[in-house]
C-alpha cells in the first residue's frame, strides 16, 4: 500500500486553498480505493559516475574541458557576450546538455538514475471511467498522479539511506522534461536501466511511458550536506506558471 497525501490529489484537481465539496471526497477516497487494488508498484535504480566538462569553441565532445568536478569552486561558467556556457554532462553513455540539470548536479561525482512505475492497473481504470463516469475519470488521473509521485517519494527515500550509508548526500531529483533536460533522454533511460525487462516500462514513439503513470529521473549524490527536496516543483523552472504547482500554496 502506498501512503498519499489526498491534498496532493485537491491540488491537481484544481483545489488550492480550498476543500472539495463532500461528494468529490467520497470520490476521492473511493477511487484510492480502487487504485490500491489495482497498482503493482515497482522499481529499479542504479549508481553511475557523472563527468562535467566545459567544451570551448572548436573542440571535439571526446575532448577534455574544464571539469567541474576538479576544478576548486568551479560553476556554471558565463560569457557576456555569448551567454552562459552549458557543460556537457557524461552519465552512463549520454552525453546532455542541460543548465537545469547541470545547476542540480553541481558538486556531484556520481547520480542514481531511477524508474519507477504503478503498473498498467490505473491505465485500465481510467479508461474504463472514461467511458462509463468521466468526472470519477478525471478524479483517478488525479489520485494516481499523487500515488505515482507518492511511490518516487519511496524509492527516492531509498535511495537517501543508501548514500547515507556511505556519508553522502542526494540532490533533489531531476527528470527529463524538467527545464531544459529534454524528454527524449527517456530512451537512454530505458536502455541503461532495461526498463522493459526490469519494470515492464516501454516507450511511445514521442518518447512518452506506458503504463502511464511511471517517473525517471537523475539524483545526484554529494559529499557536501544540503537539504534534499523530494518533489519536482522546488526545482521545475516551470514552476512559477503552473497551475498545479504546489509552491506557494
Amino acid at each position: 500500500m502506498i501512503n498519499v497525501d489526498k491534498k496532493e490529489i485537491y491540488r491537481y484537481l484544481g483545489y488550492r486553498r480550498n476543500m472539495p465539496d463532500a461528494e468529490v471526497l467520497r470520490t476521492v477516497d473511493y477511487c484510492l480505493g480502487e487504485l490500491q487494488r489495482e497498482i503493482t508498484p515497482r522499481f529499479v535504480y542504479r549508481q553511475y559516475p557523472v563527468e562535467s566538462v566545459f567544451t570551448m569553441p572548436g573542440m571535439q565532445s571526446h575532448d577534455t574541458g574544464i571539469s567541474l568536478r576538479t576544478e576548486k569552486g568551479a560553476g556554471i561558467s558565463s560569457d557576456r557576450k555569448k551567454g552562459p556556457q552549458i557543460p556537457l554532462l557524461r552519465i552512463a553513455g549520454m552525453e546532455i546538455r542541460s543548465l537545469s540539470l547541470s545547476r542540480n548536479l553541481r558538486g556531484c561525482e556520481n547520480v542514481y538514475l531511477m524508474a519507477a512505475t504503478l503498473g498498467l492497473g490505473p491505465d485500465r481504470l481510467i479508461a474504463r471511467a472514461s467511458v462509463t463516469h468521466m468526472s470519477r475519470a478525471v478524479i483517478l488521473q488525479a489520485a494516481a498522479a499523487a500515488m505515482i509521485e507518492s511511490w518516487c517519494d519511496e524509492v527516492n527515500q531509498r535511495i537517501i539511506d543508501e548514500a547515507a550509508s556511505q556519508g553522502l548526500y542526494c540532490r533533489p531529483r531531476f527528470s527529463p522534461g524538467y527545464g531544459d533536460f529534454p524528454l527524449e533522454y527517456q530512451q537512454d533511460f530505458a536502455q541503461i536501466l532495461r526498463m522493459q525487462k526490469e519494470i515492464g516500462v516501454s516507450l511511445t514513439e514521442s518518447c512518452l511511458m506506458m503504463p502511464s503513470k511511471s517517473v525517471t529521473a537523475v539524483i545526484g549524490i554529494t559529499k557536501e550536506k544540503q537539504g534534499c527536496v523530494l518533489h519536482g516543483c522546488e526545482v521545475c523552472e516551470n514552476s512559477s506558471e503552473c497551475a498545479f504547482s504546489r509552491n506557494g500554496v
